[in-house]
């Protein structure tokens, strides 16, 4: 399973700085609770300013790794 957060931070901000703590407390609580997992994630910082380029260029890798089953 894989998680896919987009954000308007960048997303290193929120993972060393805020520590991913509502991702881990989404693991955790929720799919944790409910026997889902592991779950693995990808952030998507600074969604607003990405452009075009950017966002098909995420997309091919998400979609990549959708038909890996990663």
């Amino acid at each position: 399973m894989r998680i896919v957060v987009t954000m308007g931070m960048p997303a290193f901000v929120y993972r060393f700085i805020y520590l991913a703590h509502s991702l881990k407390s989404l693991e955790r609580n929720i799919l944790g609770f409910c026997g889902i997992g592991p779950a693995k994630d990808t952030l998507i910082g600074m969604v607003e300013a990405i452009g075009d380029d950017k966002r098909r260029k995420w997309l091919r890798r998400l979609e990549k790794l959708g038909q890996e089953g990663r």
